[in-house]
């Protein structure tokens, strides 16, 4: 009877240990953990088990040996001087119930847990993360091995946003959000704003999905991009607005020197567009719209590019991709100084509406669009809205008079 119910036990802990990470909701959260925070000190209330650790605001919490407790961590209060690490073996929520967090000397929040982490911004609520502008020394974890410290937000594993609220991310020394995973957003509104003295917008290692919400970044660093996704790419819906004003970037490693431009979105995978609205605008020096890798690829949503910036170490560039570019729905609508659209392969446009606008003809490879340039006289250059057979209204601030211009459909 003994070996039936260790038996019986393993495999209830096997059923949940087996639980995919976007399989989980709000109800398979079920400890329940309150953190006040209170200038300096923190007031914690749900914690049987002692899972948290406070040294002033700066709190840990310690669930290295959790292995059955999926925790719900609930945040609220303010302070200037605290942050949370958290060390965990199962996926956990944090829910930010109006929050505001500065750590004067590293992250706000950084999850050491390899598994997922929720961030749910409550309802009606508004929530703010802020780092430092220099890091200390990071803690060591128990094996004695200094933590990473990635970003204002930083997570080992993959983050689910989640929520109706608001959630605000300044970061002052790295990058606004991190993670060494993937990064889905599901909901909310989050405002990511990176300082001159920062990085990225958003840092992701193993893939960036939008699957809705609202998402605005400004990013101010010279050489750094919005979204900066090491893989694939997914836009599916939500409103997602990014900014860059940085220049060009000059490192030199060896005697050799490697130049890295601002973009609104680096993908070093696929970038697929289905739904939703893309609008980036760059204006810094050799700024770029979106920066892809492989194959750029839209079959719906809005997207819009405008990029101001001059050519001085690097080509400011609407969309950029080394693999195909292809366009079979939705609508894309880019002005920049240089290319509207450039590839290292093929440009299809098999659908949808497309407007490019550029200083020089964008690549073209299909044959069967038409570039415009000064001399054709049913094009009027400079108008508030150009129109052969799609319209766009150009940005007021945009100066590429002279243009040429490419359309998926003629008059």
């Amino acid at each position: 009877m003994k070996k039936q119910l260790i038996f019986i036990g393993f495999l209830a802990a096997l059923q949940v240990s087996c639980i995919s990470d976007d399989q989980y909701t709000m109800d398979d959260f079920k400890n329940d953990i309150s953190i006040v925070y209170q200038g300096n000190t923190v007031t914690v209330s749900g914690d049987p088990k002692g899972f948290v650790k406070a040294n002033g605001a700066h709190v840990i919490v310690e669930g290295s040996n959790n292995l059955n407790a999926t925790l719900n961590i609930t945040l609220s209060g303010a302070t200037t001087d605290g942050s949370l690490l958290v060390y965990n073996q199962r996926a956990y929520n944090i829910k930010l119930n109006g929050v505001s967090i500065t750590n004067p000397v590293g992250p706000a929040i950084n999850n050491q847990c390899g598994k997922s982490l929720y961030i749910t911004s409550a309802d009606g609520t508004t929530n703010t993360l802020t780092d430092s502008s220099i890091y200390a020394s990071a803690p060591t974890n128990a094996t004695g091995t200094e933590i990473d410290q990635k970003g204002t937000l930083f997570s080992e594993g993959q983050i689910y946003f989640r929520g109706n609220g608001t959630l605000t991310i300044n970061g002052n020394a790295k990058n606004g959000i991190a993670s060494d995973d993937y990064i889905i957003f599901e909901g909310g509104t989050i405002n990511v704003n990176v300082s001159s003295t920062g990085s990225n917008g958003i840092k992701v290692n193993d893939g960036f999905t939008i699957n809705g919400g609202t998402l605005n970044i400004d990013v101010k660093a010279d050489g750094a991009r919005g979204i900066n996704s090491d893989a694939t790419t997914n836009i599916n819906g939500g409103t997602t607005t990014i900014t860059t004003s940085g220049n060009c970037k000059i490192e030199e490693t060896d005697g050799a020197k490697d130049t890295t431009s601002c973009a609104g979105i680096k993908s070093d995978s696929l970038l697929l567009v289905t739904g939703g609205t893309l609008n980036i605008t760059s204006t810094g020096d050799g700024g770029k719209g979106i920066n892809c890798s492989m194959e750029y690829q839209q079959t719906g949503g809005i997207l819009i590019i405008t990029t101001t910036g001059t050519k001085s170490l690097s080509n400011p560039q609407g969309l950029k991709a080394d693999g195909n570019i292809t366009i079979s729905g939705g609508e894309a609508y880019v002005a920049t100084t240089k290319k509207a659209f450039t590839t290292d392969a093929s440009f299809f446009i098999n659908g949808g509406t497309v407007m490019g606008i550029g200083k020089k003809a964008s690549s073209d490879n299909q044959g069967s669009q038409k570039s415009y340039t000064e001399e054709d006289e049913d094009v009027d250059k400079g108008a508030t809205v150009i129109s052969n057979g799609v319209t766009y209204t150009v940005p007021s601030f945009y100066s590429c008079k002279e243009a040429y211009i490419l359309t998926s459909k003629k008059e």
